[in-house]
């Protein structure tokens, strides 16, 4: 289950931990807008069915998977539950608004380590799109990892993640989650 493991993609992300880790064009890449309002995660409140395409070295799997999200405190927080029983693996985001600043960070908890990734990846909102970022080092050097949400609906959105290791000029995305919203 590594290979699911969100945390990898969730590491190391800002601040002075990561300019004295981290190249300095990598650095330049996670510097969203302060755009980020309360609400913003507010579409992903409720019940979800989620189909998820992951690679797995050369091939494609995939399998079902269920969220119960929850908005807290007045928008500026968006909790979910993520179970995909048929991977034995489960485990919790949390998406934080930092208000002054205006930049969203979403971290994850996997439920067999109860570890929370911190910091988060660091993104806002941009013309309906939600892009994440962070960095760290991979088994190649240097990357960069990137969660976004996008095709959001009332009623289904779209979450991928992918890893460059050319400073964000080219990316590999290599999980792929549709979310339908259940009932």
């Amino acid at each position: 289950m590594s290979q699911i493991d969100r945390r990898r993609m969730i590491a190391l992300s800002t601040g002075a931990m990561m300019t004295s880790l981290i190249p300095a064009a990598a650095v330049a890449a996670i510097d969203p807008r302060p755009v980020g309002k309360p609400g913003d995660f507010d579409f992903l409140t409720g019940e979800w069915r989620i189909h998820n395409r992951f690679r797995e070295g050369d091939k494609w799997i995939e399998f079902a998977g269920e969220a119960t999200v929850v908005a807290i405190l007045g928008g500026i927080a968006s909790v979910e539950e993520l179970r995909i029983p048929a991977r034995g693996f489960s485990g919790m985001g949390l998406r934080l608004l930092d208000v002054e600043k205006k930049i969203w960070s979403d971290h994850w908890v996997n439920a067999k380590s109860g570890v929370i990734g911190v910091p988060g990846q660091l993104g806002v909102f941009e013309d309906g799109v939600g892009t994440f970022l962070s960095a760290g080092e991979g088994e190649k050097g240097d990357e960069l990892y990137r969660g976004v949400w996008d095709r959001i609906t009332p009623t289904s959105c779209r979450w991928f993640q992918g890893v460059s290791r050319d400073g964000g000029r080219t990316w590999d995305d290599g999980w792929f989650m549709d979310w339908t919203r259940a009932g």
